[in-house]
């Protein structure tokens, strides 16, 4: 019995939850919400990995390619593969497209995420003098 909870105790769990996935969902959540969430997740964590099923590929690429084109991120590893969903309402198992798109942060990501918090720290500033 000891040995059973030694091993149970010596289970690594972190490789089944990232703390730097952010799984997208194209009706949950505008896509500004991914795209601002992405970049919080790469100052914490230095990469982000995008996750998506389905219809929400689309939401995906276009936060990564938002990010890429703003000089933020660049891609490290694109992953696809199909998995199997059961439908409840067919009762059997349907494939579902997937991907995984794992994002690195730029160079000057720091220096571009600073000076977009200088412009929003002036631009508030700006409207309450006016």
């Amino acid at each position: 019995m000891e040995a059973i909870t030694e091993g149970v105790n010596n289970i690594n769990i972190t490789d089944s939850y990232k703390k730097n996935r952010i799984q997208v969902s194209n009706t949950k959540k505008p896509l500004f919400f991914y795209v601002n969430l992405a970049k919080r997740y790469m100052q914490q964590h230095n990469e982000v990995e995008l996750s998506a099923l389905g219809m929400a590929i689309a939401t995906v690429v276009t936060v990564a390619e938002i990010l890429k084109n703003n000089g933020l991120a660049v891609e490290k590893k694109i992953l696809t593969s199909t998995v199997d969903i059961k439908d409840d309402s067919r009762g059997r198992p349907v494939q579902k497209a997937k991907i995984e798109i794992i994002l690195g942060k730029t160079a000057n990501f720091d220096e571009l995420m600073a000076a977009a918090a200088e412009d929003a720290e002036n631009g508030e500033t700006g409207e309450q003098t006016a």
